[in-house]
């Protein structure tokens, strides 16, 4: 006859005998599924840091042997990171019995039970990640950083490089390219032929004035290229 596994028996002291009886408990191997939950609100990956840490750091003061505490978290650690056989080995080495081979229910050597919350074994089904929220956080930053392209209509001053200023009716938030449609109007210079600069910069097409900082009394200079040559046939 073999000797029993102390994992899989507790003994029970009855008050009506000195003997002890004992009392054989299931134990079933780690499984590889973990709970589902749902907190109230959505929960940030340093809150359920956080949750987590006060659990663990406060569990061996109410019930249990601290060193079961400590290999329990270890065991969850290892799971939640889909190593279930180092999780396995951790509950093994410290004689702890899985009744429905799941964490949140074990009992060690002595029987003492103890019970995991399902927010320290797997994280909520609504969980904010921490760079999508500092994505966020970041964009709408940058939104409030940016003001809205004002529509307010002004005369833009505009020199061309034959030394004849032209006023276009502009507001901050045109770009490079309507201007330039709206000189060819006016002053029959095809936009093929406008290179516009301020301050000594290119300004490509798709600048708005209000990229670019260009303001009502500001003077933006045009350099008008020559027409091709007509080649005879």
């Amino acid at each position: 006859m073999g000797v029993p596994n102390s994992r899989e028996y507790n003994y029970y002291h009855s008050p009506n005998t000195p003997f002890r009886i004992m009392l054989k408990r299931r134990n079933e191997p780690l499984k590889k599924e973990r709970p589902k939950w749902k907190c109230e609100y959505p929960m940030t990956e340093g809150q359920l840091r956080s949750k987590r840490d006060e659990f663990w750091d406060t569990a061996p003061a109410f019930d249990g042997r601290k060193e079961i505490w400590d290999a329990l978290r270890a065991a969850a650690l290892a799971a939640e990171g889909n190593d279930l056989e180092l999780a396995q080995a951790i509950v093994d080495g410290a004689c702890i019995t899985l009744p429905h081979g799941s964490l949140t229910e074990s009992y060690d050597e002595l029987g003492n039970r103890y019970q995991l919350p399902a927010y320290t074994l797997a994280p909520p089904a609504n969980l904010i990640s921490e760079t999508s929220s500092e994505c966020q956080v970041s964009d709408s930053s940058q939104k409030q950083a940016q003001p809205a392209p004002c529509r307010e209509e002004f005369q833009l001053r505009v020199r061309l490089s034959s030394g004849q200023d032209v006023r276009l009716t502009a507001s901050l938030a045109d770009s490079i390219a309507e201007l330039k449609k709206q000189l060819e109007v006016e002053e029959d210079i095809a936009v093929t032929r406008q290179r516009w600069f301020f301050s000594g910069k290119l300004l490509i097409d798709k600048t708005r004035l209000q990229d670019a900082k260009i303001q009502k009394d500001f003077v933006v200079q045009v350099i008008v290229n020559m027409d091709p040559p007509a080649i005879a046939n």
